[in-house]
């Protein structure tokens, strides 16, 4: 068994030095207001005891934790007072990701990070091995997963007859050809610099949002009027009839004050989406090591790791309405238990290229044939009309019942977001498609964010027919078609929206029967269903 790097058992010392001496200081201060007969005091001689403590975990922790990498599973044994083993059999490992900050490359260090299917979180984690170690670790799982793969796939074939080796002779040769193939990756994808201020410039991801808001909390003590709100806030907001301070203020300089800070909020939250962008994604490779990709990012942070091809459930070109405006494109790949928008982001084959070249992609990696998209019924468009209708009637009431309990004056003039209602309708209706191929049903959806899904129907789980009662009322369901992937919020599965309920039955039933055909199909030819040549 291996142990991790000796300035593990540091940095695990410290981490649980740290939080032994915190926890008396909020334990007493907690119990001291609540009883008097605990005394404040206690934490100069409880924290130094805490510190001790956590510092003996620490290291106890570090030696009680090992690794070894077995001929049939990855085995992490650890705990100090519960103890944990787990055995990871290679065929259910999806990637092995390899992390490291400024830190962890100044010191040589690096995290490894093993995922395997069925639920998308991290199975085991080496926090820390040397660079070395992690570069040999995720050698030896691709190695070893790719013969798991081999001798599982020479299981499945009938058993040769006495003297027939031809079973045999296919298994060594597709050995053979994984020797050959690993070593130095071939590069498939550089994302060049002006790609990568184009991604920057065009993405924009919500959870930089926690960045204004970490300044305005910072600088919230500088404030006038109130200790909520900074000064340079209201300082941006008072030249168009903001409020001088916060007491006092009418409601009108208020509805300009929360106005203007949308504003600056949506602008800061951009700026640090853009700029998180381009340190996440500076130097993205993507590259092809035997029949799994290989890709390395990141600039503060850097990233690499490995995706088995074989395991990829669907792939997905994303565009944007800015993107499809310079033409374009996104492509991301799904595996099982490890979908798009999960914490690691692995699954980015290429975060940005020209659409043309996006497609091309995407046609070489799953061989689908190019979609002749079909749209739903015209009945579709008018129900979106009346869903958007509906809510522009909430926000003029809204507008209504404000007026009604402040000074707000010209609520009616909320009724613009009518003029809103028809080209939301349409721009909704005409980014819907599907089509279903011969091996692949492709599923294209949204405006703001525009995602073709490519699904082989060897990788589909289940097909399910939805239906809300406005659908049952005018004849239409939805298909929901769903992989092994883990979805996440932000990324459901495909979705066919608002068909015809016999179209839905009849592409339920085509699927279900090109999903036998196709496993029957890799079940003689043996084929992986992807191609992991991008040129």
């Amino acid at each position: 068994m291996n142990r991790l790097h000796p300035l593990s058992a540091v940095t695990l010392a410290l981490q649980r030095g740290v939080t032994g001496l915190s926890m008396p200081f909020f334990v007493v201060m907690v119990l001291s207001s609540i009883s008097d007969s605990v005394d404040i005091g206690w934490v100069f001689w409880l924290a130094p005891i805490g510190l001790v403590a956590g510092i003996g975990y620490g290291i106890a922790y570090y030696y009680r934790f090992a690794y070894e990498a077995t001929p049939s599973t990855f085995d992490v044994t650890s705990g100090v007072f519960s103890r944990r083993s787990r055995e990871i059999p290679y065929r259910r490992i999806q990637n092995v990701d390899v992390s490291q900050s400024i830190f962890h490359r100044v010191l040589g260090l690096a995290v490894v990070s093993i995922e395997t299917a069925g639920g998308g979180e991290t199975e085991a984690t080496l926090n820390y091995v040397s660079e070395g170690e992690a570069e040999r670790l995720r050698a030896e799982i691709r190695r070893l997963t790719a013969e798991t793969d081999a001798e599982a796939d020479t299981d499945e074939r009938a058993a040769p007859a006495d003297g027939d080796d031809s079973a045999t002779d296919v298994g060594e040769q597709g050995q053979q050809t994984r020797s050959r193939d690993e070593g130095k990756p071939t590069l498939l994808f550089d994302l060049e610099v002006r790609e990568l201020l184009l991604y920057a410039l065009t993405s924009f991801r919500w959870g930089a949002a926690v960045f204004p808001i970490a300044i305005l909390f910072f600088f919230g003590g500088a404030s006038s009027g109130s200790g909520l709100v900074p000064a340079f806030v209201l300082d941006i907001a008072r030249p168009f009839g903001g409020p001088e301070t916060l007491d006092g203020a009418g409601m009108g300089p208020l509805l300009v004050l929360i106005g203007i800070s949308l504003i600056q909020w949506s602008v800061a939250t951009y700026v640090a989406s853009a700029i998180y962008t381009a340190a996440n994604y500076y130097g993205f490779r993507l590259g092809r090591a035997g029949d799994d990709f290989v890709y390395e990012r990141g600039l503060i942070q850097r990233y690499s790791g490995s995706i088995p091809v074989e395991k990829v459930q669907s792939v997905t070109v994303t565009e944007n309405p800015l993107q499809r405006l310079v033409g374009y494109a996104g492509l991301w790949v799904e595996t099982a238990g490890y979908g798009p928008d999960s914490s690691s982001g692995s699954q980015s084959a290429v975060p940005l290229a020209e659409t043309d070249r996006v497609y091309r992609f995407a046609e070489n990696l799953t061989g689908v044939e190019s979609p002749r998209f079909r749209s739903p019924p015209t009945l579709a468009r008018r129900r979106y009309l009346v869903r958007y209708a509906i809510v522009a009637a909430a926000v003029v009431t809204a507008a209504f019942g404000l007026a009604q309990v402040t000074s707000l004056e010209r609520w009616y003039l909320a009724a613009v977001v009518f003029a809103a209602v028809p080209p939301a309708a349409h721009l909704k209706y005409v980014n819907l498609g599907y089509f279903v191929g011969e091996d692949h049903l492709v599923i294209r959806s949204g405006f703001w964010k525009r995602r073709t899904t490519v699904v082989p129907y060897y990788r589909i789980q289940t097909v399910s027919t939805r239906r809300s009662i406005f659908q049952r009322r005018l004849g239409l369901a939805s298909l929901a078609v769903d992989t092994a992937s883990s979805r996440t919020f932000a990324w459901g599965s495909p979705t066919i929206d608002d068909i015809a309920l016999e179209t839905a039955r009849e592409i339920h039933g085509t699927g279900r029967e090109r999903l036998q055909s196709a496993l029957r199909e890799r079940a003689r030819e043996d084929d992986i269903g992807l191609s992991v040549d991008f040129t």
